[in-house]
This record gives C-alpha cells, sequence and structure tokens, in this order.
C-alpha cells in the first residue's frame, strides 16, 4: 500500500489524497479487524469485503471537480516535461543551484549534513555564523525581509525543525527562479548581520 497527497509534488489542492493497494494490502484489509472503531473516511470494507466501488469512481466524500481537473491538467503537465524523470531532473537542477551558492558561502549550510540525506525538494539551509545569537530571530527576520520584497513566501523552516530556511525545489518550480532567488539571500543576510551590529 501506498499513499500520496494532491498539494505536493504538483502543488494540487490539500486535503486530496490517493492510496495504492497492492492484493496483499487488500487481503490484510478483508481479514484484519481493528481493536477500534475506525472513522468513515478510513473504512475501505464492509462486511469483510473491500468496498471496491471506491476504486472504481465512488467517493466516501464528494471532492470539488475543480480540483480533480486542476490535479488532471498537472499530470498532463508533468508529462509534457518529461514525466517522472523530467520531474526528478528539475528537482536535482534546482537543489544544485542551492547546492552551488552553499559552496561558496561559509555562513551557510544545508540542514543535513550527510549528502546522501539531502531533499531535493524541501532544501533546509541553517545559518553559520558566530555573530549570530539567536539563531531563530535570525531566520525569522530573513524570511520576513524576503517576504517582505515580495520575493519569497513561507521560507521559513518548520516550526519543530532547528531554525534555518526552507525552500521548496520542487520539479514544479524554474531553476532561474531558484538561481535568482540566491542573490537575494545573500542581500537579506548582510542584511541582518548589519542590522545586529547596530545594535550590539
Amino acid at each position: 500500500m501506498t499513499t500520496f497527497s494532491w498539494q505536493k509534488v504538483l502543488g494540487g489542492e490539500a486535503a486530496h489524497g490517493m492510496i495504492i493497494l497492492s492484493p496483499r494490502a487488500v487481503e490484510r484489509l478483508e481479514n484484519h479487524t481493528p481493536a477500534w472503531p475506525l472513522p468513515k473516511i478510513f473504512r475501505l470494507t464492509k462486511g469483510g469485503k473491500l468496498i471496491e466501488g471506491i476504486f472504481e469512481g465512488a467517493t466516501i466524500n464528494t471532492p470539488s471537480m475543480l480540483a480533480v481537473e486542476d490535479y488532471l491538467l498537472a499530470l498532463d503537465w508533468a508529462r509534457s516535461v518529461g514525466g517522472l524523470s523530467g520531474l526528478m531532473a528539475r528537482a536535482n537542477a534546482n537543489t544544485k543551484a542551492v547546492a552551488d551558492f552553499v559552496e561558496m558561502h561559509d555562513w551557510v549550510d544545508f540542514l543535513a549534513h550527510d549528502p546522501a540525506t539531502i531533499s531535493n525538494t524541501s532544501v533546509c539551509l541553517t545559518f553559520a555564523d558566530n555573530r549570530i545569537a539567536d539563531g531563530a530571530a535570525f531566520a525569522k527576520s530573513i524570511a520576513k525581509r524576503l517576504e517582505t520584497e515580495g520575493v519569497a513566501y513561507d521560507i521559513g523552516a518548520y516550526r519543530d525543525a532547528p531554525p534555518g530556511l526552507r525552500i521548496w525545489c520542487g520539479g514544479t518550480v524554474e531553476t532561474t527562479d531558484v538561481v535568482s532567488l540566491m542573490p537575494w539571500l545573500e542581500w537579506a543576510f548582510e542584511a541582518e548581520i548589519s542590522a545586529l551590529a547596530e545594535t550590539a
């Protein structure tokens, strides 16, 4: 069994999820009774049998047909840029643009230190500068500067993550846009460092 949501890689509407079941997963569903009651939206069997209508076009809740059409258009677009391999190449190119910038600047680094664990879609950065006393406040100020300039939105790290920035580098993003962001990131960093010096 695998699941995915529309709002991630292709930027579709939130709250729409897909589930793909293998024959083995279907067998388990039909032969396993949970120890607790399941909400209606999670029930895939009735009377010990898979509710096949769910996988033939019937819906549990009524989805927005506009959201469905939007996702179909997104899939058409994905095919036009090379399908899965094309989207992966775009994400890799975007991440490389960030990696090239990181390599040239010693005050910024990837949150993941092992190159094998660096995401090529949700690229997370941290700041490495001994002039920064409060990393969370500093990162928040950088994100605010970029948003005020209309350069980047929702670029701050996740709330429970270490302080830093999160840059979406998925296949829907143009590499030229990521490259264009990098000088702005440097500008915001220098502006915040100057602001720290003025208040010291």
